[in-house]
């Protein structure tokens, strides 16, 4: 009898002992994994921030260059003075000034007035028709061309799916940046200040902003063969508005992607050219 229990015990611990040694085997492994994923992750997050740091540089550049354009340009453009316009561009010039609204050249005061009226009128009839006009607002500042579209053109309330709607106006919009190579273009989303509907896969309007415009970037790219290293992919959010967000009609005019184009000074000039 006491032979029969001493070998249960003896069976009983070496089973234990087999049982422990497969869990921490089990466990061993598990750690491992773990280490590894870790690592893998840290590995991502530093690539990851690189990229962004990248994107922010380059944005920051951007925005450094639109501020020096704004405020000390008028050296580099001398629109004071007609000398800096060929003859041929002040004749294309005047010409292209007859089909703008009276009323908006009785605003343009001065000769940069008359060519940043005369650029962005040419710019809206080459990259929208009729039917768009609405949707899209040009406006130059020296050689800052600056188009807002609206959302309702280019997306469904609430998605950054592109619309198909949108096809004409991204293939001639791709057009004018591919005809120059040293021209450059930030794409911006931005939103009204109404926050997601609950339960959206969006986070907030940052999320928002930003995977629209990043949406853009990705056809212009992809679909239109625009070089991605002239694209910089930005967005603001509700936190640059047109229009207060307290009516229907400010929010659809918040409601927007903000093209910004940066050419050199001699495309500036070649836009004067632009075909009807």
């Amino acid at each position: 009898m006491k032979k029969t229990v001493l070998l249960a015990i003896m069976s009983a611990g070496i089973l234990t002992s087999c049982v422990s040694k497969k869990k921490y085997t089990e466990l061993e492994t598990e750690l491992s994994n773990t280490q590894s994923n870790l690592q893998r992750t840290a590995m991502e997050k530093e690539e990851a921030q690189r990229k962004l740091d990248a994107i922010e540089a380059r944005v920051a550049d951007y925005n450094a260059r639109i501020n020096s354009l704004q405020e000390s340009n008028d050296d580099r453009l001398e629109m004071n003075d007609l000398t800096a316009m060929s003859t041929n561009n002040k004749r294309k010039m005047r010409e292209t000034l007859k089909k703008v609204d009276p009323a908006e050249l009785a605003e343009a005061r001065t000769l940069e007035d008359s060519i940043n009226l005369a650029v962005s009128y040419n710019l809206k009839q080459s990259i929208s028709d009729d039917s768009e006009s609405d949707d899209v607002d040009i406006t130059v500042d020296k050689t800052v061309v600056m188009i807002n579209v609206s959302d309702k053109l280019l997306f469904n309330s609430g998605s950054y799916r592109v619309s198909s709607k949108a096809n004409n106006l991204l293939q001639k919009l791709a057009d004018v940046i591919n005809s120059e190579p040293s021209m450059e273009v930030m794409v911006e989303g931005h939103t009204d200040s109404q926050t997601m509907v609950p339960g959206s896969h969006l986070q907030d309007n940052w999320d928002l902003s930003v995977r629209r415009a990043t949406s853009i970037v990705r056809i212009l790219q992809d679909k239109y063969n625009v070089d991605p290293a002239k694209l910089i992919a930005s967005g603001r959010s509700s936190y640059a508005p047109l229009s207060e967000n307290d009516t229907k009609e400010g929010r659809a005019q918040n409601r927007r992607t903000r093209i910004v184009i940066l050419p050199n000074l001699d495309k500036f000039f070649a836009l004067l050219e632009s075909e009807q």
